[in-house]
């Protein structure tokens, strides 16, 4: 499973999710057996994620640095 996720489509949540961005994927088994995974999205105010359909996103694996960039990022987010 990729830690990182693009999302490529945004139809129903423009407010949450912008297309063409990095977002980090939470482990959840049970919701991926139903074709959802489950992102830290824009609104930030759940640190457990959202969940999403699967098809809105596509999965990345990123350079080391990029990856502890991104990471640093979200731990100092409120």
């Amino acid at each position: 499973m990729s830690e990182f996720v693009i999302c490529i489509n945004n139809n129903s949540n423009r407010a949450s999710l912008i297309v063409g961005k990095v977002y980090r994927r939470l482990p959840d088994p049970e919701a991926e057996t139903h074709g959802m995974i489950r992102v830290v999205d824009e609104d930030r105010s759940e640190r457990d994620g959202y969940l999403y359909p699967a098809s809105m996103f596509v999965p990345v694996e990123l350079p080391e640095e990029a990856r502890q960039a991104l990471m640093v990022l979200e731990e100092g987010a409120p």
